[in-house]
């Protein structure tokens, strides 16, 4: 039988952390590696998990997994309930930190009531509801009617495995899905999404005679973020203010680039970001001093949301081959008219974002016969589909300045909200009753997998909650220990309720 985790690299205080039934599971989750794509581990792991606890489990050709309990005595005639998380979680660390997610477990550490990890993802996102959904299924106090537990792959990368989900394989018709990140949150919509990627093949030379510095100009510091949940929160992109460093230096001087990487998977806001270039030797005072006047510009207008914002130059070695001037040209106009950010709010739902988009990455690349190019990758976000194209369009007509190749992803739907299926009326009952406060009801600007479900289970009622995370798709990414109970708590009083 398959056995990943390694009780030694569990943490003692992980013994006395209370909800123990849900965080033993998390403690046991973040040590099998589970980058988006390469489920195979978690995956295998979670057929062990129902073999060992005698549950009924069921695997698609996605990889998908599904567990089914029968309902407790008393319950058999009630409708069935679907419990859904996904297995995969965004790898993203410091660039100090030497991990490989491939191999490698998430060490955690508590401070007071927050558990992170050491420079990279926690893994929350959605190690948590995979852990409260399992606790769920083995629960000998628990009383439920028939409960089913989704586990779908690739929700961060393409939402692949809510795409691919067989058609029957769920029986229930009341869905909790427990990717949420807000406490006393319930989610009854999301935004719809689709993903553009650009190549801009072009062919190197060698520097013209005379003599060249060469340098590196890098951007960090930045707080990154999810690219929906933080994205009008003046969060900076480095892309972005890379792009605006060289194009100013680009005006003032003949500046060769050699390569340039920024940013990294597509659905976090950019933190880092470094170009080599190389400019002429004779202007290297000038271009110091303009490069620290703009430094000091950007890091006062980012300062607020980005306090720890730095832009840097230095010199280094030479590279042996540089882009031509004119494809460095369309290459900076088009990463500087490329939009990012917050495009529209919503003008029905207060503070809500209706349609954005994320500058998410930009690698410069080799094909397999060797040719150079540079691959730029965003993602767009719209909770009204025709405005979702049209920000497509706008990024599509950007890159196609200087990019040979602009292809889009399938993309996924939004999930209209819907306040009169009777899950809301329980799920809000059961917080009044326990809290004594009323939730916030409510859609995000984020991508769920409900609207996929919707295409292939078109009557399903669904909500989303789960407990309060800061800074999810980043290193900084923290879960609430207090939050985690109370949404334990609240998740098996409307499990019992239904």
């Amino acid at each position: 039988m398959y056995q990943p985790c390694l009780a030694d690299l569990i943490p003692t205080y992980m013994n006395t952390i209370q909800p123990k039934e849900v965080f033993d599971i998390f403690a046991q989750i973040n040590q099998i590696p589970r980058p988006s794509k390469h489920e195979e581990q978690i995956s295998r792991w979670l057929q062990s998990f129902a073999a060992e606890h005698n549950i009924e489990c069921e695997v698609d050709d996605a990889m998908n997994v599904v567990m089914r309990v029968p309902a407790t005595p008393g319950y058999e005639s009630h409708p069935g309930i679907i419990l859904q998380a996904h297995q995969d979680m965004v790898c993203e660390k410091d660039a100090s930190v030497n991990i490989d997610f491939m191999h490698d477990p998430i060490l955690t550490s508590v401070d007071g009531d927050w558990m992170h990890a050491h420079g990279t993802t926690l893994g929350a996102d959605d190690g948590i509801g995979m852990a409260m959904a399992l606790a769920a299924l083995t629960s000998s106090e628990l009383r439920h009617p028939a409960m089913e537990a989704l586990f779908t792959v690739d929700e961060e990368t393409g939402l692949t495995g809510a795409n691919r989900l067989q058609d029957g394989l769920l029986h229930g018709q009341r869905l909790i899905n427990l990717d949420n990140e807000d406490d006393g949150h319930i989610c009854i919509g999301c935004a719809g999404g689709i993903d553009t990627l650009a190549k801009m093949h072009y062919q190197p030379q060698s520097l013209p005679e005379g003599q060249w510095l060469g340098l590196k100009v890098r951007v960090d510091g930045l707080p990154g973020g999810h690219s929906g949940e933080d994205i009008n929160k003046g969060r900076a992109n480095a892309n972005k203010i890379l792009a605006y460093f060289l194009t100013e230096m680009f005006d003032s001087t003949d500046l060769y680039l050699s390569t340039i990487h920024g940013g990294n998977l597509r659905n976090a806001i950019a933190r880092e970001a470094e170009a080599i270039i190389c400019v002429p030797f004779a202007d290297r005072e000038r271009l110091r001093i303009l490069f620290n006047d703009k430094a000091v510009q950007v890091e006062a207008v980012y300062s607020q949301a980005n306090p720890n914002i730095h832009c840097s130059m230095e010199t280094t070695s030479l590279p042996e081959q540089v882009m031509s001037l004119p494809d460095l040209a369309k290459l900076l106009a088009a990463l500087t008219c490329c939009p990012h950010g917050m495009i529209e709010m919503c003008s029905d739902i207060p503070d809500l974002v209706e349609t954005s988009t994320n500058l998410a990455s930009v690698h410069t690349k080799q094909e397999a016969d060797g040719r150079p190019y540079i691959e730029i990758n965003t993602s767009q976000r719209s909770s009204v589909e025709a405005k979702k194209h049209q920000i497509k369009r706008h990024v599509e007509y950007a890159l196609a300045v200087a990019c040979d190749e602009v292809t889009h992803g399938d993309g996924y739907p939004g999930w209209a909200p819907n306040v009169h299926f009777p899950l809301l009326d329980t799920i809000v009952g059961t917080y009044k009753q326990l809290f004594h406060a009323e939730p916030k009801v409510l859609a995000i600007h984020a991508g769920l997998e409900c609207g996929l479900f919707l295409t292939k289970y078109p009557y399903m009622d669904m909500v989303s909650i789960g407990p309060q995370m800061y800074d999810v798709h980043s290193p900084k990414e923290r879960l609430s220990i207090s939050s985690t109970a109370k949404t334990w708590q609240w998740l098996k009083a409307t499990i019992e309720a239904l």
